[in-house]
Parts: C-alpha cells; structure tokens; sequence
C-alpha cells in the first residue's frame, strides 16, 4: 500500500468532522493521491492550499497541527511573559474558522492570543504583531488565489513573515505532531470567557490608519485632492481601511465598485482576484468608464497589494503594471522627500531581483542606495531589520515587489495596500494640480533613464506530477544556456548556491546583452513555474517585439 493510501486510511479511521469525512468518501483513487501524496508545506509563507480533506489540503486537522508546531515552537523558544501571538484574517471561506482553530489551539498551550474582531489586512496583523510585543503573528489568508484556496502565514516579533530558521524550526515541531492526538486545544468561547483569548483592541487599527498616515509627503504643497476615485475591494478585507483612510485624508469623490464591495470568498465576478490580473480589473474598469473617474484603485482580498488605472491620452483607463506603479512612487517619494528636506542619511530603496532594474538608476539619481533582495516581502522586511539594528531605521524610505506589492514606512513589515493606496492617491493629485499625468510622469522617467518593460508570465503545474514536472524543467534551464532569442546569455545567476549573501533559493537569472534579463523560478506559494522577462529598447513596440521572440524561446524548455 502506498502512502497516500495508507493515509487516507487513517484520515478516515480518525475524521469525525462531517462536511470533511464526506469529502473522504467521495474520493476517487486521483484526488486521494493529490489529497494525501504528501503533506501541505509550511516554509516561510506559512501554509497554502486547496481547501478540503488531506495531508495536501487546508482544513481544521492541518491548520491545527500547524498551530501545534507553532506553538511547540513559541513554548521551546520564548519565555512565558512574552508568549502572546497576534490573529487576523480575511474574507476567504472558513478564514474565520481557520482563525479560531488556531487561537484554540495556541490557547490550549497556555499561550495568550490577541485575534482582532473582524477581517483584517495583512499589514494589520503585522502591525498588531509589533504593537503588542507577541512572540508570533498569525494571518489567515490565501492573498490573490482562486476562491478553493486557504492559507496561514507565520509573522515573527517584529511583524516580518518568519525567516527560513524560524520556519524550518517550526517544521521540526509540525513533523513530530500526530495530527489527530498531539493537537491541544480549548474551545475559542471558552477562550474568550478565560480571558486567554482576548479581541484586539479598536485603538490598534486606529493607531495602524495613524502610521498609515504619516507616510504623507505633501507638507505645505498646493494639491486639489477632489479626484474622481473608482475604488474596488475585490470582495476582500480593504473596504473599511481604505475607505475610511481615504475620506479622513480628505479624498470624497470615491464610487466603490458595487459588486465587488462586500466580503466574499467565492469571489464571484473575480475568479482569480489578483489585481495584477486583467480580469479583475474589468468591472473596475467598466465603473471607472460610467462615472468619468479619474483613478481606479484594487485591492486583493487580504489587501496587501493594490493595482491601480489612470487615464490615457485618449480618455480611456490604462492599466499600469507593478513595475510601474512602483517606479513613480519610487520617484515621487524621492522627489517629495527631497523638496522636504526629509531625505535621510544613507537613504534606501529594497526591491526584489525580478522587479524592474530602471528602479536602481532612479534611486541613484536621488542619491538612494538601492538592496536587491529574493522575492517574497519577507526578504524586504528583514532589510529593514538589519538597518535598525544598525541604528538606520530612518534610511528605508520603499519597498517594492513587481507583484503589486509596496511599503512606505516601517510601522508594518509586510506589503501594505493601505498605506500605498493613499500615496497613490496623493501622487496622482498632486500631479494632477500640476496638469501631469501619470502616464505623462511614467514617459518622462522612461525618456530620462531609457525605456524598459517587465513581462511576468505564469505556467501552471497542479498535483503530484505537475511538481515533478517543474522540478525537471528547472534542470533543464541549469544545462548550458547561450542564448535566447539571439540574446546572448552574459551571466548565470543560481540562487540555489547563495548569491549576494542572499539566502540559497530555487531561482535563476540569466543577464542577457542589450541591458535585458530572464528570472525562472517555482512560485512558493502556488503550483506555477514563472519568468520574469526585463527588456530594454528604444521605444515600446521594439521592446515588445524582443520581449516576444524570448518568450517563445523559453516556452520550448516547457516541452
């Protein structure tokens, strides 16, 4: 018998769960081999999966012996006045669920919780993992995924997504845990009544809107901040922060998109409810056409990332890439901080290696030292880290991922669609009062630095053999590579051996001549292989076309 089977055996010796013993028995012989061929991966992103009954699945049984494993962990390595963990989560179906399962089971460790009453951001429960001195942050959350996701992502103290150490030792603990008679837990009501469960106070989340806030770069500066705003959740957890912030900084020409306004983990008009999506955008589109606005902003459902449209010269909303968002808010906060003589010493962009390279020549025409780092924002919050143990904490001045992810600020270590969504807000209409365009501002960086573009494109791999598949695909790039594309392959970049004093990762960069690149790398968070294509040229059409030709090139290793 092999080992999906002999644990599905078990699963359904020890299940008493109804909705998920059901699932059990009406599995075919595929879906207990993709269940049970091996266990859901806890690594630095914590947890992510399909929800249903499995070892592979996101569920109470697995989501509690990862609370098992964390707290085994807290326990091990904390001292009793400082076991505390901070819960939030978001709109995803059995999010609220999955959040009590885990105060349950950390309460019944004796360790004290602090869950907030309702649907969070990310950046909130990273922010609340700082201002209440926890030893471990909780968020439940599959950020942008399809609607049958669920996840659980680990914060450590100082609110960043836990390091590969902290992960691995978790891990450690998670394995030793028999999933059905190692779990402790309490009732969460029970909790509550005990007080070893406690509800996060409202002045955290007004005290995280504050620090969202200060991140203001407009001072004295004349800005007409009635702007016609088209603003969508995408049924997640941004409506009552970015709302609320936006009207307390006084922007109120904001129309939410009807749809899309209230939570809703079925994601109905969104099937995949990442902003960086077309898709997604469509219905924010479609408002932002009927009501003549002049910015569209989206969250994704656990609001840590934020795409946004502007208007092009034709009058019609143009979608902007992350890339770009980040290159003028990049610009805009240099040029601002400048103007203010807020620039701090030893001032310092962190961005991730598959995110556009114009940013390092903006930064440094500002004087702004730029930190190349892996993908995945725990990697800028721990630069973070290291500048305040230097006693820089004042020198990071952003963070971006080419993902849609930003951060202004040091008040939470995680991307933050609250804070970008309000300098977003204030860029555009102080360019705005100015007769500048975004779009007119994005030209002017391309016609001073050189145009560039970054293509991202996903290849999906479900289930066990979809794994292998990308396991052996990336072998296959790691052979002797000249060219793509009549692009000659400069340097071979292999994250796997530890680069930079980066930690070691399964990813590859290959610099190619005429300024351009090619980043390969399995998605730790979902079942896809992506590239990262960076092209350099002399206007949009030609970098188009060479973006083009490397694409079918790298699509032949697919194969």
């Amino acid at each position: 018998m092999e080992r999906y089977q002999q644990m599905y055996e078990y699963w359904l010796q020890n299940v008493t769960d109804p909705e998920l013993r059901a699932q059990l028995l009406a599995m075919d012989e595929k879906e207990k081999e993709d269940s049970f061929y091996r266990d859901l991966e806890f690594g630095t992103a914590g947890l992510r999966g399909v929800i249903s009954a499995g070892t592979n699945r996101m569920n109470i049984y697995t989501v509690g012996k990862a609370s098992q494993g964390l707290a085994n962990y807290i326990v091990k390595n904390f001292p009793a006045q400082e076991r505390r963990v901070a819960i939030a989560y978001d709109s995803r179906i059995k999010s609220d669920v999955f959040s009590q399962v885990t105060a349950g089971v950390l309460a019944g460790n004796g360790i004290e919780v602090y869950i907030y009453p309702e649907l969070m951001p990310v950046p909130c429960c990273s922010y609340a993992t700082r201002e209440l001195h926890c030893a471990a942050g909780v968020m439940v959350t599959a950020s942008h995924n399809p609607s049958k996701y669920n996840g659980y992502k680990v914060y450590g103290p100082d609110g960043c997504q836990c390091t590969t150490e902290a992960a691995n030792a978790v891990l450690e603990e998670i394995e030793k845990t028999d999933i059905f008679h190692d779990v402790k837990k309490i009732d969460f009501e029970a909790g509550l009544a005990s007080g070893i469960i406690k509800y996060i106070p409202d002045e955290i989340y007004v005290n995280f809107l504050e620090a969202c806030k200060a991140q203001s770069l407009i001072g004295d500066a004349e800005i007409d901040k009635n702007v016609a705003i088209v603003y969508s959740p995408l049924n997640g957890t941004g409506l009552k922060p970015i709302t609320r912030i936006l009207k307390e900084t006084g922007y109120t020409n904001i129309t939410v998109v009807k749809e899309q306004e209230m939570p809703d983990g079925n994601f109905p008009t969104c099937p995949y409810p990442n902003p960086e999506i077309k898709q997604a955008m469509a219905l924010g589109m479609e408002y932002a056409a009927r009501y003549n606005a002049d910015l569209l902003l989206a969250t994704d459902p656990d609001a840590d990332r934020v795409g946004i449209a502007v208007k092009n010269d034709k009058g019609e909303m143009q979608l902007l890439t992350g890339n770009q968002t980040g290159l003028l808010l990049l610009d805009y906060i240099c040029a601002r901080r400048t103007a203010m003589n807020k620039m701090p010493k030893d001032p310092v962009l962190v961005k991730s290696i598959v995110s556009m390279d114009l940013a390092d020549r903006i930064a440094a025409s500002y004087g702004v030292r730029t930190i190349n780092v892996l993908t995945g924002f725990k990697f800028i919050g721990e630069q973070i880290l290291k500048l305040e143990q230097q006693g820089k904490k004042d020198s990071f001045i952003f963070g971006f991922e080419e993902s849609y992810g930003y951060l202004a600020g040091t008040h939470a270590r995680d991307k933050d669609a609250v804070v970008a969504a309000v300098l977003i807000c204030e860029m555009f209409a102080y360019y705005k009062t100015r007769g500048i365009g975004l779009l007119d501002k994005l030209n002017e960086l391309f016609d001073k630095f050189g145009y560039c573009m970054n293509v991202t494109h996903s290849n999906e791999f479900e289930g066990a053999s979809g794994f292998k598949k990308m396991q052996d695909i990336m072998a296959s790039f790691r052979q002797p590579i000249d060219e793509f594309a009549d692009k000659k392959v400069l340097k071979l970049d292999d994250y796997s051996k530890g680069i930079d004093g980066l930690p070691k990762s399964d990813v590859l960069k290959f610099i190619l001549e005429d300024n351009c690149s090619v980043v390969v790398r399995p998605s730790g968070t979902e079942p896809k292989l992506k590239f990262y294509v960076s092209v350099s040229a002399e206007n949009e059409d030609k970098a188009k076309d060479a973006e083009k030709a490397i694409v079918s090139d790298l699509n032949k290793y697919l194969d």
